[in-house]
């Protein structure tokens, strides 16, 4: 009775939120490209480049951190299936005004890793945040998104192609 579609995947006949049931989908080869980036001060940026961040080595902590965000997703979105990870890469660039922030997701499953990889990315910048705040307390994460998928029902799709 409550699992009746109600033309929003997330939600019942009664209109109360639920887990898509994907137990019926084949199994496929699925990733998900996010990007991001952290806007930092000159300061923060000559630090960085140096090695002379006062808490370590900021970039490696976040690189770590985005791929514990990525296998942690579905602990923070609530409605986000649990499914096993088979690859998350996270590359950190520094660039003139910050940090670019890209992570990969991969698996084999029944849905695809948007959310994991936009996590990822999400996580990466706020443990860079926290390894540079003394140095740069007006850093902020901006234009976080995806960039592409593969696999499942619609395929491939990248950002900017219709």
């Amino acid at each position: 009775m409550g699992s009746e579609f109600t033309g929003f995947t997330h939600l019942d006949s009664s209109g109360a939120a639920r887990m898509v049931d994907v137990s019926a989908k084949n199994v496929s080869s699925r990733t998900a490209t996010a990007t991001g980036f952290v806007r930092l001060s000159s300061n923060c940026v000559v630090a960085l480049r140096s090695g002379d961040v006062p808490k370590g080595d900021a970039l490696s902590v976040a690189r770590i951190a985005g791929i514990m965000g990525a296998k942690r997703t579905p602990d923070l979105v609530p409605l986000c299936h649990p499914i096993a990870l088979h690859g998350v890469s996270v590359d950190l660039v520094v660039q003139d005004g910050g940090v670019a922030i890209s992570a990969t997701v991969r698996t084999a499953d029944r849905t695809g890793v948007e959310m994991e990889a936009l996590t990822s990315v999400t996580v990466a910048g706020l443990a860079l945040i926290d390894m540079v705040k003394a140095i740069d307390p007006a850093a902020m994460i901006t234009d976080v998104r995806v960039e592409e998928k593969t696999g499942g029902k619609t395929g491939v799709w990248r950002r900017g192609e219709s």
